[in-house]
């Protein structure tokens, strides 16, 4: 072959590099920009504001996953009801890509909506649960939806699918709850939650979290469940306040070795039941 020849050869393979890294640079920004929308859109359907007052002190940490140029569908929500009790809900969408966040806002808006018109928990998500299935499609999400009594400090929880809660009193003792739960939403028709009571002492927090935060290569799920245990009786004890555990146990995240997304909602009363 002759040189002219051979440099026409090569001058086709850096042509044909060059297209295709030009190629592969308009698809990583094509998914660079489905990642930013997603992102957006499950930033922006996260809530600004958390009730507060009559003793109730709330706390919120969420780290978005960190998985290239993916984008899970945690949520995490809090609200004031038409009775005046709270309700509090905490979840995880099946996926990481704007499928997941957009179904990620339609479970949450439902449970807000569907909350408005009564009924317990359990009622409250399998309301939803059929909602979602008339909607249609693939994804599935686990939740964990309670209410909160301000005055009474009764709280009402039931489960989809998702991780137990952790809770802890003022005195320092400490656990993961035994509640039964049911199937995830959006996978079974006429799915039943069953409902479980707590009293929520005063000085004591509950706390919800995904399994972001305790889950991963580095950890299994009953010793991130226990760490969290740990830090809130610790916390309790120490009458630290519920922003301070909510920041110390997302950062406890880290340990788990876990890139998915990480929510936490820490419940906290500092008021007597009765007490004016």
């Amino acid at each position: 072959m002759s040189r002219t020849g051979s440099k026409d050869h090569g001058d086709e393979l850096l042509n044909r590099l060059g297209t295709l890294t030009a190629q592969a640079r308009a698809a990583a920004e094509v998914q660079r920009s489905r990642v930013e929308l997603a992102v957006a859109l499950q930033r922006g359907m996260l809530p600004r504001d958390l009730p507060a007052g009559d003793g109730v002190r709330l706390a919120v940490r969420y780290v978005p996953a960190n998985q290239g140029l993916n984008v899970g569908g945690d949520w995490y929500d809090a609200f004031t009801m038409p009775d005046g009790r709270i309700g509090l809900s905490i979840g995880d969408v099946q996926g990481h890509n704007i499928e997941a966040a957009a179904f990620m806002g339609q479970v949450r808006v439902g449970l807000r909506a569907l909350a408005s018109v009564g009924g317990d928990p359990g009622e409250l998500l399998a309301r939803t649960n059929e909602l979602l299935l008339t909607l249609g499609g693939d994804l599935f999400a686990t939740c964990t939806f309670m209410r909160l009594d301000p005055e009474t400090r009764l709280l009402e929880s039931a489960r989809a699918g998702h991780l137990p809660c952790v809770w802890a009193t003022a005195d320092g003792r400490s656990g993961v709850t035994e509640d039964e739960g049911g199937p995830p939403l959006g996978v079974q028709s006429g799915a039943v939650y069953p409902v479980t009571r707590y009293r929520l002492d005063s000085g004591g927090v509950f706390v919800m979290v995904t399994d972001g935060v305790v889950e991963g290569p580095s950890m299994r799920l009953d010793e991130g469940l226990e760490q969290v245990s740990r830090l809130a009786g610790i916390a309790a004890v120490a009458r630290m306040d519920v922003d301070a555990l909510a920041a110390a146990v997302i950062k406890g995240a880290a340990e788990v070795g876990h890139d998915d997304d990480a929510a936490v909602l820490v419940i906290g009363h500092d008021k007597p039941a009765g007490q004016p």
